[in-house]
């Protein structure tokens, strides 16, 4: 490749005074190309990056240190495991100490997460808090709000929809099922993900690393009623029975009296982007029943992630 392609910044093709280089940071994930990048930055004049053989133009108004944050961004979500900040540094090729800047900035936005016992880097819940959204605004609600009908009508009991916030779950869909007693989980509704049984269903179905990320904190793991796991040994040995079994459970953690079953929906990733859930009053429903119902709550959440892609 050839690097003085990057000067060409006037009208003729000619370098541009006053025209710098950056370092050449190795981008990655697909659709980069196998070749190293390299930014202009053009006082008064174009911004020229080149990818390959290829190079491109930019509009002055591009800030280098959001195109750094990106790459960061990127590059974290092509690892397979978090992932060390040297590693990162020599990767894009970034300066130590911009790398640490960037981290650091990206970690309190809640991009990114420090696994503090293995020194390194992850994506953070923010991220998913936008694909998230991207879900809920494209199709998410309008996928979902059929099976669940479906499903009410089905099992006699009421359901809802839930996703990811930070530690907690947000309901986005309740189906009311006729004669059945309203629940706490209307629509907008917020609780600790650790407690419920939606919640549980789609931490189970989360990286491990990003489980602790979200727990890391003292008195992370809040109770109500005096139930629930209190400590992450507690909470990781709860998920492993999830996966174990195949749906989530809880039994008067939220709401005296009443249970849920609930599994969680993947995207066409695979990454859990919502759980479907069933909520009865507990003494109406012996363990073969919740098996039962959890049953058909898996075929109700199999058919909102075939919807969204997953295969």
């Amino acid at each position: 490749m050839q690097y003085g392609r990057c000067w060409r910044g006037g009208r003729d093709g000619r370098p541009l005074s006053g025209a710098r280089c950056d370092r050449q940071p190795r981008l990655p994930g697909p659709g980069w190309g196998s070749g190293r990048a390299r930014m202009v930055v053009v006082r008064g004049g174009v911004v020229r990056s080149c990818l390959g053989s290829r190079t491109y133009d930019a509009p002055v108004g591009v800030v280098p240190a959001a195109a750094q944050a990106l790459a960061v961004l990127q590059y974290l979500g092509a690892q397979a495991e978090p992932v060390a900040a040297v590693a990162i540094s020599r990767d894009l090729d970034l300066p130590r100490s911009t790398t640490y800047h960037l981290l650091d900035t990206l970690v309190r936005a809640g991009f990114v997460v420090h696994v503090a016992e293995e020194r390194r880097y992850a994506l953070g819940v923010a991220v998913y808090e936008l694909a998230s959204g991207y879900s809920r605004q494209t199709s998410l609600q309008r996928l979902a709000r059929m099976p669940l009908a479906v499903l009410v009508d089905s099992v006699g009991q009421n359901a809802h929809l839930a996703i990811m916030h930070g530690r907690d779950v947000i309901y986005v869909i309740e189906e009311r099922a006729i004669g059945r007693p309203p629940l706490i989980t209307d629509v907008g509704v917020r609780l600790p993900a650790h407690l419920t049984a939606s919640g549980r269903a789609m931490l189970a179905q989360m990286p491990r690393a990003q489980v602790r990320a979200l727990y890391s904190e003292p008195g992370a793991l809040v109770l109500r009623n005096d139930l629930g796991p209190g400590s992450f040994t507690a909470l990781s040995q709860l998920l492993v029975e999830t996966r174990r079994r195949g749906f989530a459970s809880e039994d008067g953690e939220v709401t005296p009296g009443f249970a849920s079953v609930a599994v969680a929906a993947s995207d066409r990733a695979g990454y859990p982007v919502a759980a479907v859930a069933v909520t009865f009053p507990s003494a109406e429903v012996d363990a073969a029943g919740r098996e039962h119902l959890a049953a058909r709550v898996a075929r109700s959440a199999a058919e909102i992630s075939r919807r969204l892609g997953h295969a």
